[in-house]
């Protein structure tokens, strides 16, 4: 039941031991969180994500615009 609880609903769950703890979650929010990681450890990147946030929205190009 915790297992689903953390596939369905992107929960995280503690386990707690008498060695110590362990976290449970989503296989999709593990690997969010290592491309974050990833992203964020290129210089270049993180400098665009950086000053991409402070761009107004007006001067940003609408997704259907870009070309993929």
């Amino acid at each position: 039941e915790y297992l689903n609880m953390a596939v369905d609903y992107n929960d995280v769950i503690t386990v707690s031991t008498k060695n110590g703890n362990a976290v449970v979650m989503s296989e999709e929010e593990y690997n969010g969180i290592m491309e974050t990681l990833y992203l964020s450890s290129d210089p270049q990147v993180r400098s665009e994500i950086l000053s991409g946030k402070d761009t107004p929205l007006s001067e940003c190009i609408p997704a259907s615009e870009v070309e993929w």
